[in-house]
């Protein structure tokens, strides 16, 4: 592996974060707290993993020019900074909750994750788009 692959790498860790709050989200539901728990755990680690991989991208690499023209522009952009905004709004969000959720304060946890899964669940989809848009652009016309 190579400084190269950690797009796709990171990209693959926000599919899997999203997949994972989705389980979690059906868990909490069906009210499987234990596995819940463990899901959003796991959702926590994927995306901790992602924020690694993206450090260590971008110290090496730098910045990605977004080179491509037309309308995809405005809406990669929209997309970017949409997901940015939110991306550092969801970090402190996503670890009250987990503190609270783990220190068994429900009411509390709840309150604060009915904000921080659709959060977390939109960075986690628009960091594969944004992946998808930037390094893939042959995917979309």
């Amino acid at each position: 592996m190579t400084v190269q692959d950690l797009p796709a790498v990171n990209a693959s860790l926000n599919a899997l974060s999203g997949i994972l709050l989705l389980i979690g989200y059906a868990l909490i539901r069906a009210r499987r707290i234990e596995q819940h728990r463990r899901c959003m755990l796991a959702a926590f680690a994927a995306s901790t993993a992602f924020l690694v991989c993206y450090i260590v991208y971008h110290a090496q690499v730098g910045s990605v020019r977004f080179t491509r023209e037309g309308l995809v522009r405005p809406v990669y952009f929209t997309i970017l900074v949409t997901h940015v905004i939110l991306a550092a709004a969801v970090v402190p969000l996503a670890l009250v909750t987990i503190s609270r959720g783990l220190q068994a304060r429900f009411p509390q946890h709840v309150r604060i994750a009915r904000w921080a899964f659709p959060i977390w669940l939109y960075v986690s989809v628009t960091g594969v788009l944004v992946y998808v848009l930037l390094y893939q652009p042959t995917w979309i016309i």
